[in-house]
């Protein structure tokens, strides 16, 4: 109990040698104020998760499509495509596929979840 005593009276002078209260909750920058939505700056229109999702996927399609190109030009005996580039572009389109489909199971569990929800 001493310890905890011992902790806030150091917490304490430094209050008082800062001159700031310590203890009170800091404002958030990202809080909704008057006049004020989040972060986003007037005039600049903020993407919709519709945008960001239908981005995240052409994403995954074009590493798909790399990797199946340098894939291809490696069999085909390109010297440019080393079977380096193949494996790294491969690694990359498999790791962004396992994610998008780790998305597309929470957006099924949370739909679920909502439904299940009782009114």
């Amino acid at each position: 109990m001493s310890d905890v005593t011992s902790i806030l009276s150091q917490i304490r002078s430094y209050q008082h040698q800062v001159g700031t209260r310590a203890l009170e909750p800091m404002p958030n920058p990202g809080a909704i104020g008057p006049g004020r939505v989040g972060l986003e700056q007037p005039g600049v229109k903020a993407p919709s998760f519709g945008d960001t999702l239908q981005n995240a996927l052409e994403g995954v399609n074009n590493a798909q499509k790399t990797s199946g190109a340098l894939a291809q030009a490696f069999e085909l005996g390109d010297p440019r495509a080393d079977l380096a580039r193949v494996m790294v572009a491969a690694q990359q389109s498999q790791v962004a596929f396992r994610a998008t489909v780790e998305v597309r199971n929470r957006l099924v569990q949370a739909y679920q979840d909502v439904m299940n929800m009782p009114l």
